[in-house]
This record gives structure tokens, C-alpha cells and sequence, in this order.
């Protein structure tokens, strides 16, 4: 059309060649200020400059044709049937199925083969492989994919990685330098594919062969059945001890007489947690004390100096919280209908249990419509009247704890925001109070608490080293209209950083034991483990999340309120007993609902 811009035009073209790549007459690509994201058939892709410069038309390219490779060669089904459980193990396996998709297109044709290249430079550039200044600080993800990508299409790893992937590679070649050659033979066999690089997960120490599983979960049984009753502390996956190994350094002997006993509770916790089904879920509250924390939680912060808890309207002026309020209802405006429906329903359910109802076969009171027949017949029979009587419903508050780290970017936290908006308004039409926070961190790798650590000699084992920045969105006491805007926050360029799950846990927990509700509800969205890496990288393998798992078994098990969890493409079970795990980022406002309404109505 005569009045379409080069960008419409552009647009219309990357649809066109997607849909043909992808063998999908029903694929549409659209533009994104955030982070390339794909949701089903639906793309959306870095928006070049106006001018279309070479450099942003191959950056679109490439993430259209990975997201249309994606749709042609990946089975989601066969992808998730034996995917490991562990964070770390998670996160190379997905790494290294989007190599395999990706190679198969840059293999047959040079045109995208140069358009693929130009995505995987734009996504290194911002991944911490970009800054590594030591081993440890090389995501093990990100390094597996770019040596794996130069096996199976000859291309070298972008120039911002070079220098991280020099760390690492001899560690990596030695371990697993043949399973990489089987993979390349393995292209276009997905199920082959999977199970070589579980193999190659299992030499690098990510997970364990299905012979040790056994062994471990016969240990277990036999632990549970001597120690049955006693409460066991969690402990972190023994996956993450990658960086002191990739490193060679010292600190591999704390790590092994860091208490095996820790160890073992955590297996065998997690085997007890797989084994109870459905009912075991439900959370259980033994009758102690639930406001002193644990002794052996073994966590610490360096410094709390630089720590704050920050309220939306302080994090930037009001013109811009009204401006990225309108570009959060842009860019969600198909979905709110979708949540508000879903909202609607909750609000039935909810109302249903405060509404009143009625005694029936009473001597006195009001006559029973339903009785009239039996008046006519019988005037003189004493039981044809009714009496309203009232539903006691709990005062009821929940707080939503949204995950503000980088992962969430795009359209996760979009979503996470829009239905943190529609739940508060239907909840409070429901009279139940409603709280939304946010965790993040102030700076990437560590900030003014590393800096201070740095200058007082560096001593050993120094706990959390970042600056925390927990957000109160909207206050639980706070109407809705007037905290609307705040959730715009959410797609500021640059709040999004790192998460350290345990702390802001406790953080939530805490502001709900202060409030005078009957029933305190938690819930907890994110997508995936704690990480942060100023403070991996000076302490223990898995530190923040063995705090985290003891954070959540004892809210579990001792706190009066109620906690749920729903995590976005990672797996939460293995953290929390009440929890989900969705897929697909659109999925969320309904689960959001359905989990609420099913704590309303538990007895």
C-alpha cells in the first residue's frame, strides 16, 4: 500500500520468509522495544531503526529465523520428557537443543547462517560471558553453546566472548570434546539428539547416570525409614560445583567438608517431596514458634549498608510511570481481556463463599417458597420456614512477589504486570486486600557492597555481595486506582538485574506476619533459581539456593501463612510443595487465578 512505511514493509517480508521457514501459514511477527521473545506462532523481534541500518535488519532476521526454526525442527514434547530437573543441568540442556535447531538452518543456507550470527552476537553481548574477568564468572550455559555451535557449523563465538571462552574451553574440550563430535552426527534426530547431550550433561557432573538415581533414592529410603519424623535441613544441588572445578582452586575441599550430612537431607527431601502426590502439596503447619528464624540457615550478608526497600514512585518521576503504564496496556491490550474473564470467575468463586445462605425446616422465620404444597395441604405443620444466616469468610490478604531479575525481561514480566493489575482490582472488589512486590538487585555483579568487600582485603566466604532493591508496588492497604501506574515500572529499561530469591522471601514473609488478617496468602512467580554473580562466585556452590530451600521449608512447615509458587519455563516444584510450573508466559494469568481460588477454597 502506498501509505505503509519501510518498517511495515520490512515487517510483511520477515512474516513472509517465516512462515516459509517454518512450514506455518499462521506465524506473525511483530516489533519489541524488550527483548526478542516467541509465544507460539507469535514473534516478536528487535525493531531496527527507521532507517533500516545493515546491521539491525540482520539482528531481526536472525531472531525471526531462529524462532522459525524453532517451529519447523523442535518438538516441545520430546524436549521436555527427560529434561533435568536441576537449575544449572536445565539451563545447558535448553542451550544446547536451540544450538542443534539453529545449526540446521545455518548448515543449508548462507543467508541466514549470516542473519543467525548476527542474533547470537546481539544476545552474547548483553550475557555475562561479555564481562567474565575469571573463570568462575563464565555462565557454563552460554559457554557450552558457543563451543558446541563452532563444532556443528564451523563458526566461531562472537568477538565479546572470546575472552570468556578462552577460560573454559580446555575444561570443557577435556570433558566433553567426543560427546560434541556424536552430536554433530545427531543434527536432525531430536530423540538422539537428547539423549547424547544428556550424556554429555552427565560427564560434566550436571546430572547423575540412572544406576547412581537408584542407588541414591534407595540410600533415601533407607535414611527415611531410621530418621522418620525428624525434620531435615535442604541443601543446594550438588550441580553448581562447575566454577571452583573450571577455576582449580582451593575451594573444593570446603565444599566436600561442607557437611555431607546436608546433602543427603537435601536428596532425600526432594525424594519425600516427589512421593506424596497431590495431598502432599498442601502445606503443613506443626505448632511452634514462627517468629524466630532458624539458627542453621548458614547464611549472612556482607553489608546491608547498601540495601533499600523502595516504593515505585520513588524509582522514577510520574510522567514517566504514565508513559510506561501506556506501553505496558500497548502491549498487552490482546490478554487483558483474556485475564479479566479469568478475573470474573475468580470473583464469582469468591463472592460464592461470602454470600448468604439459608437454614431450611424452621419453626419460625421466613415461609419457604419451596414448602407452599406442603402449607396448602398441611397449614398447621410447624417446618415451612427458612431463616438467612451469614458465610464467615477469613479476612483475607495476599501478597504477589513477582521476580524482577534480567530472565524475566520481556514478555514474562509484561504479563507478570498485567495480571498483578487485574488481580488487586478483582480482589478488592471481593474485599480481600491485596500487596504486589518486587525483587531485584541495585547493580550487576555485586555493586557498592562488592566494592566494599574489595577494599576490606577480600576475606573468605563473605555471603550475599549485592546491593538489594525490594520494591513495594502497591501497598496492601492501598486502593488499586491509585497504585495502577506503579506496575508500569516493571518495563523500565534497566530495573530488571539479579535475583536473590531467600531474602526477599522472608521480606514478603515478614510484612504479611505484620498484618492483622486471618488468612495470609504468598505467592510467588519467578523463573527459576536464585542467581547472583558477585556472591557465586566468592562463595559455596549453590549458597543462595540452599538458603532459599531452608527459607521456604520452614515457611512451609511453621509459618501461618500460606505459600504458593508458579514458576515461568523453569521448574519450581523441586523449591516449593504447593506450586506450578507454565510454559508459556501467556498461561499465567489463569494459573494466577486457579491457584488462588483453590486456597480460598481449601478448608
Amino acid at each position: 500500500m502506498a501509505d505503509e512505511s519501510p518498517l511495515d514493509r520490512f515487517r510483511a517480508v520477515l512474516t513472509g520468509t517465516a512462515r516459509a521457514i517454518s512450514l506455518d501459514p499462521e506465524v506473525e511477527v511483530a516489533w519489541t522495544a524488550d527483548a526478542p521473545v516467541q509465544s507460539g506462532q507469535s514473534m516478536r523481534v528487535p525493531m531496527p531503526g527507521r532507517a533500516l541500518p545493515a546491521d539491525q535488519v540482520a539482528e531481526a532476521r536472525g531472531h525471526a529465523d531462529s524462532m522459525a526454526l524453532r517451529l519447523r525442527h523442535h518438538n516441545a514434547a520430546i524436549h521436555g520428557r527427560n529434561a533435568p530437573g536441576e537449575a544449572l543441568a536445565r539451563a545447558c540442556y535448553d542451550a544446547v537443543e536451540q544450538v542443534r535447531y539453529e545449526a540446521l538452518g545455518a548448515n543449508a543456507y548462507a543467508g541466514m547462517r549470516g542473519n543467525l550470527n548476527a542474533a547470537v552476537a546481539m544476545r552474547t553481548a548483553s550475557d555475562p560471558i561479555a564481562r567474565a574477568a575469571k573463570p568462575e564468572d563464565v555462565p557454563l550455559p552460554t559457554a557450552l553453546a558457543l563451543l558446541l555451535r563452532e563444532k556443528l557449523t564451523g563458526q566461531e563465538a562472537p568477538a565479546s566472548a572470546q575472552t570468556g571462552m578462552a577460560m573454559v574451553r580446555s575444561w570443557i574440550e577435556s570433558k566433553v570434546g567426543n560427546d560434541m563430535e556424536a552430536l554433530a552426527l545427531s543434527l536432525d534426530d531430536q530423540r538422539a539428539f537428547q539423549q547424547l547431550a544428556l550424556d554429555m550433561l552427565q560427564h560434566l557432573d550436571l546430572t547423575q547416570s540412572a544406576s547412581e538415581q537408584n542407588e541414591e533414592s534407595q540410600d533415601d529410603e533407607g535414611e527415611d525409614q531410621e530418621d522418620e519424623g525428624e525434620e531435615e535441613p535442604s541443601s543446594s544441588d550438588d550441580q553448581e560445583q562447575q566454577p571452583s572445578e573450571m577455576a582449580g582452586d582451593t575451594s573444593e575441599g570446603d565444599e566436600d567438608s561442607e557437611s555431607e550430612q546436608e546433602i543427603e537431607d537435601d536428596d532425600s527431601a526432594d525424594s519425600d517431596m516427589a512421593d506424596e502426590g497431590e495431598e502432599g502439596m498442601l502445606p503443613t503447619r506443626p505448632n511452634r514458634p514462627w517468629t524466630d528464624l532458624p539458627e542453621n540457615f548458614d547464611y549472612t550478608a556482607y553489608t546491608s549498608q547498601f540495601d533499600e526497600i523502595i516504593a515505585a514512585t520513588e524509582l522514577c518521576d510520574e510522567e514517566e510511570l504514565t508513559r510506561l503504564r501506556a506501553y505496558l496496556d500497548t502491549q498487552l491490550k490482546g490478554l487483558q481481556g483474556v485475564v479479566t474473564r479469568l478475573a470474573n470467575r475468580l470473583q464469582r468463586r469468591l463472592m460464592a463463599q461470602q454470600n448468604r445462605s439459608w437454614d431450611f425446616d424452621q419453626e419460625e422465620g421466613l415461609l419457604d417458597a419451596a414448602r407452599l404444597a406442603r402449607v396448602v395441604i398441611s397449614p398447621g405443620h410447624s417446618l415451612s420456614y427458612k431463616i438467612e444466616r451469614d458465610v464467615e469468610f477469613k479476612d483475607t490478604i495476599v501478597t504477589l512477589l513477582i521476580d524482577n531479575s534480567g530472565s524475566m525481561r520481556g514478555r514474562p514480566i509484561s504479563i507478570a504486570a498485567i495480571s498483578a493489575d487485574i488481580l488487586a482490582r478483582t480482589l478488592e472488589r471481593c474485599g480481600v486486600k491485596t500487596e504486589v512486590l518486587g525483587f531485584t538487585t541495585r547493580a550487576w555483579k555485586g555493586g557498592q557492597s562488592r566494592e566494599a568487600w574489595l577494599a576490606g582485603g577480600k576475606p573468605a566466604q563473605p555471603g550475599r555481595l549485592n546491593d538489594l532493591r525490594h520494591i513495594v508496588y502497591k501497598k496492601a492497604d492501598e486502593p488499586w486506582r491509585r497504585a495502577r501506574k506503579n506496575l508500569g515500572l516493571m518495563m523500565r529499561e534497566g530495573l530488571l538485574k539479579e535475583n536473590i530469591d531467600g531474602e526477599a522471601l522472608l521480606w514478603a514473609h515478614s510484612r504479611l506476619l505484620a498484618r492483622p488478617e486471618d488468612r495470609r496468602i504468598l505467592m510467588v512467580i519467578s523463573d527459576g533459581a536464585p542467581v547472583d554473580d558477585s556472591t557465586l562466585s566468592v562463595n559455596n556452590a549453590g549458597y543462595l539456593e540452599q538458603h532459599l530451600r531452608k527459607v521456604i521449608d520452614w515457611i512451609e512447615k511453621q509459618s501461618p501463612v500460606q505459600l504458593v509458587a508458579i514458576g515461568i519455563g523453569h521448574d519450581v516444584t523441586r523449591y516449593y510443595r504447593r506450586a506450578v510450573t507454565i510454559m508459556d508466559a501467556e498461561q499465567l494469568g489463569g494459573t494466577i487465578i486457579e491457584q488462588l481460588a483453590d486456597l480460598f477454597e481449601d478448608e
